[in-house]
């Protein structure tokens, strides 16, 4: 019988003939088996959790079971009304981890009351929840008594020796053979999608779609079936990609998005932690910290495109590509090419913050208007009384002098007869002034008031309050407006 290259070698659905289970298969089973026991999955994209759960459901031959994910509205709206109502029957939630928290805490409080309930035949609810690392640890932390009554189960990466079966059985239900498997194995690093997209990459460079009378040795070049895979992956892709690195609001000097995605592409797992990724690569530092708090959380809000193939968690700073697919385009990808189809400039000067604010005490008011208004349009502000948390244990001088020496790509000074005396005004002009030259510090004259470096005629903004106006609709028109299209 002629077996269709698409039905060996799977990339969408369920693989029949190329399945390798996992170590925990039969105590996932158990478990899923067990009524009223709830059940965790976990583990990293790519390591088949929900083609597991799938088989496990076949092979126990319950049909009761109904299948909802959080990446679907319709889906989400029904596992609302499971967690609100304490809906009984057998669901398999994936994507948990994508739930809002108040969600997850009722459901999990569910699974702990089924689990207690009397094994009598009384209608119960059971759960399957699958997520990416953690879910479990996060579950028990919303509920702490659930772990003695749960079965969590982590499915790992593919062995090689179980990444070489999944191989060797295709192979021999297409009557072909892969000549250099061990480069496929090192690319594809125990994750099974990947596996089969390279194999089917593979058998279609050599022209083979179906299963073969003859024998046949396939060979490949790895930088051609890289690029074969990119190619393939490209429209699903390019499009929330270029989305993504283009931020909120684009600006052709403004890239962390893009800064940050390349350096996760770089990485050997798909989950990330944004503190670690900081403060292991200095290059993207400042990136990292300019979105990580409030705008990559904004940005997926803003972007359905984008939130539909990345997940952040600003509590935990955990940022995951849940799609192996995606994740081996990114590691792929031009990135040079990626910047100019994005319009992004070339050479630009790398900055944690766009603004850097400085101002004496008395105008602290003004200043928090400006900042918490330019933060509306998506641009990093230094204002210090919101980062003072970030700095504890350091030297504010320290962090003063970075920030408005280097760190930031434009200085707003608030000038008048208060600024000229205070000590910590004094400071930061000290280290800002050298920037005046190059049109990288903007003045807002509130009086008449002159400072030795800043030129009289240096064009700035002259700011008077108008009784008649309300300060933050005349802050808007007046200073906030005029400084992000000067950043623009």
């Amino acid at each position: 019988m002629v077996q269709r290259l698409e039905e060996v070698f799977v990339t969408e659905g369920i693989p029949q003939q190329t399945f390798v289970r996992p170590p925990n298969f039969q105590e996932i089973l158990l478990d899923i088996r067990q009524p009223g026991k709830p059940v965790i999955i976990e583990g990293q994209s790519g390591t088949g959790k929900t083609t597991c759960v799938r088989k496990v459901l076949d092979e126990i031959g319950d049909e009761k079971y109904k299948y909802l994910t959080s990446r679907t509205t319709t889906d989400v709206l029904e596992i609302s009304k499971i967690a609100n109502e304490g809906r009984a029957g057998r669901f398999v939630i994936d994507d948990f981890h994508r739930l809002d928290i108040s969600t997850q805490e009722k459901l999990a409080n569910l699974a702990k009351v089924a689990a207690e309930a009397p094994r009598d035949n009384s209608p119960r609810t059971k759960l399957v929840l699958v997520g990416i690392n953690q879910v479990g640890a996060g579950l028990i932390q919303l509920v702490p008594d659930i772990a003695k009554r749960t079965g969590i189960h982590r499915i790992q990466p593919g062995s090689n020796t179980e990444i070489s079966r999944l191989i060797s059985e295709g192979c021999e239900v297409l009557n072909v053979t892969i000549s250099d498997v061990q480069t496929v194995l090192l690319e594809s690093k125990g994750d099974y999608w990947l596996t089969q997209q390279l194999c089917q990459t593979i058998c279609v460079m050599n022209d083979v779609v179906q299963s073969l009378d003859k024998r046949q040795a396939l060979t490949f070049d790895l930088n051609k079936l890289r690029q074969k895979v990119v190619d393939r992956l490209s429209a699903a892709f390019s499009p929330a990609v270029k989305d993504f690195c283009r931020g909120a609001r684009f600006r052709p000097n403004n890239d962390p998005y893009l800064k940050i995605l390349e350096k996760v592409g770089q990485q050997d797992s798909s989950i990330v932690d944004l503190n670690e990724l900081a403060n292991a690569n200095e290059d993207v530092r400042g990136s990292v910290n300019n979105v990580k708090e409030r705008r990559l959380t904004q940005l997926l809000q803003a972007k359905p495109l984008c939130a539909r193939h990345f997940y952040y968690n600003q509590d935990t700073k955990s940022f995951a590509i849940e799609d192996p697919a995606l994740f081996f385009y990114l590691k792929h990808l031009d990135w040079t090419r990626l910047r100019h189809d994005c319009g992004f400039r070339t050479n630009t000067r790398s900055a944690e913050f766009d603004f850097a604010i400085s101002f004496a005490g008395e105008n602290r008011e003004l200043a928090r208007i400006i900042a918490n208004q330019l933060k509306t349009l998506d641009t990093h502000v230094f204002f210090d009384e919101q980062f003072e948390v970030n700095f504890l244990g350091r030297a504010w001088s320290t962090e003063f002098e970075r920030i408005f020496k280097r760190d930031s790509h434009l200085v707003v000074c608030l000038l008048d007869e208060n600024y000229r005396t205070k000590i910590w005004p004094t400071f930061e002009r000290e280290c800002f002034l050298p920037r005046v030259k190059d049109g990288e510090v903007i003045p807002i004259f509130l009086d008449s008031a002159t400072f030795p470096g800043i030129p009289n005629d240096l064009v700035g903004i002259h700011f008077r309050f108008d009784n008649t106006k309300t300060i933050d609709n005349q802050v808007t028109d007046e200073i906030t407006f005029k400084l992000f299209e000067r950043l623009g």
